[in-house]
């Protein structure tokens, strides 16, 4: 099988909460974030957060994306670990009822403890994340399904790996892979923090390039070192030969190897900017592999980002997923 997008990434089973700001305050936990826990504090605020959980469902942000991807009609494949536990089985189970492909059905599972990440939101719409990443810290280039991979149009690769020194080497292998079998590298950067404390990570696994890439303002202006996001944007063109720096409320600029396009946001009320990123690059992945120019891709990436912003958790409906496509096809 031919696959549009092989995804790589950790693999948590996703938990949300609604909180306010007085718990963040309360429990030390710095607002805004992802922080990674160890197993006893995670329990710990399980337990704190006992009456205030919405959801959860498998995730991982490279997972989210992979599940935006194949909502909107692509073909996708995801690398993950997680344990032979009961949040393993609800993992690979909640994974494939969303039509993506994986590792985790074609080898058995480890011992060990499934990775769980805490989603705290609140009221402003933020996301403050607390990640016990267990067995997913594990995740090697045994993990990697070569075959699939050669097989596939695109690798994309999650900024999250670069944490762990055994996952961060996973990446670079997978890249190798890639660049060796001619399938174009995406990498998001995922979060202010990875390229805060891990930027020589990150660029180790870009080398001379990536084909696209995939970040924020912040994550832009801290990985470039520059101070504005002009001088931003034309540093990123030596690390990237495309790329997309979402902006909020603002929209998206992308770079398309040639020119600068400015994507419209959709003005909506946001309740839960959770996977907002995820699903922007889900979707714009769809398009660019099913015969969409780097701007209508945008623009359906920023509605579809619209969208699930407006609700809780990362992800869309089915029917939601249908309704956004029949609107880009009504208005190209």
């Amino acid at each position: 099988m031919k696959y549009d997008v092989y995804g790589i990434g950790n693999a948590l089973v996703d938990i949300e909460f609604e909180v306010d700001n007085d718990f963040l305050k309360q429990h030390q936990i710095e607002k805004g974030l992802m922080t990674l826990v160890d197993e006893q504090r995670q329990i710990e605020l399980i337990k704190a957060l006992d009456k205030h959980m919405k959801k959860k469902q498998s995730g991982g942000s490279a997972a989210n994306t992979m599940i935006a991807a194949s909502q909107f009609g692509a073909d996708c494949f995801y690398t993950c670990k997680v344990a032979n536990d009961d949040w393993g089985d609800f993992y690979v189970k909640d994974l494939i009822s969303a039509g993506v492909d994986t590792n985790l059905t074609l080898r058995p599972r480890h011992s060990g403890l499934t990775g769980r990440c805490l989603v705290m939101v609140t009221k402003d719409a933020d996301r403050t994340m607390n990640t016990f990443l267990g067995i997913t810290t594990e995740l090697s280039q045994d993990e990697l399904v070569e075959n699939a991979l050669e097989n596939s149009h695109w690798l994309y690769i999650e900024g999250y790996l670069v944490a762990n020194p055994t996952s961060q080497k996973t990446m670079v292998t997978a890249k190798q892979l890639a660049d060796k079998s001619q399938v174009r590298t995406a990498l998001t950067f995922s979060d202010p923090n990875m390229v805060k404390y891990f930027r020589e990570g990150l660029a180790e696994v870009i080398g001379a390039s990536v084909d696209l890439l995939f970040c924020n303002e912040d994550e832009a202006l801290t990985y470039t070192q520059t101070n504005t996001i002009i001088e931003a944007r034309e540093s990123l063109k030596q690390e990237a030969k495309t790329f997309v720096i979402t902006q909020g409320r603002n929209g998206a600029m992308i770079f398309d190897g040639d020119t600068f396009i400015d994507i419209e946001p959709y003005q909506v009320e946001a309740v839960d900017t959770n996977g907002a990123g995820d699903m922007f690059a889900g979707v714009f992945l769809y398009g660019i592999t099913h015969g969409h120019s780097y701007a209508q891709a945008g623009k359906l990436a920023s509605l579809a980002s619209s969208k699930v912003v407006a609700q809780f958790g990362p992800r869309l409906k089915w029917h939601q997923a249908k309704e956004i496509l029949n609107t880009l096809f009504e208005n190209p």
